[in-house]
């Protein structure tokens, strides 16, 4: 292809990879934000006490999205979008103590009720179980 097929478009060349890719708008923001989405500026600095310092540790993801629009008249509004955001979730903790470093995980609360749950249940159920296969086998 030597020609556009409309007039105000850019022919591509074949030298394009060389060339340096510019950063997009989207890059530079993911840029900043990744920048700023850290323990430290979600939980505070680590915090030192008695001689004991403690990092809090946590886990943070980013995504972002964007669009360059539709056919202006058409379907589209011809408009571009876009969105991102981050989270982040604690996950535990690094405690220094006398020379020794210590990761200490948080649970998530549901443990404290689904482990007391599930250990009920099967204390109820494991003796139904015996009783009814101690039957099948005497049959």
């Amino acid at each position: 292809m030597t020609t556009s097929d409309t007039p105000n478009e850019p022919v591509p060349t074949a030298d394009t990879a060389a060339a340096p890719v510019p950063v997009t708008r989207l890059e530079r923001l993911a840029g900043k934000l990744g920048s700023r989405a850290s323990a430290t500026a979600v939980y505070g600095e680590p915090v030192t006490s008695g001689g004991v310092t403690v990092v809090p540790v946590a886990e943070i993801s980013y995504g972002f999205a964007g669009s360059a629009g539709g056919e202006a008249g058409a379907a589209g509004t011809g408009e571009g979008g876009g969105g991102g955001g981050f989270s982040a979730r604690p996950r535990g903790f690094i405690e220094i103590k006398d020379g020794t470093t210590t990761y200490k995980s948080l649970r998530a609360p549901w443990v404290d009720v689904v482990v007391p749950l599930a250990a009920l249940l099967a204390g109820a159920a494991v003796p139904r179980l015996v009783r009814r296969l101690a039957a099948r086998r005497s049959r």
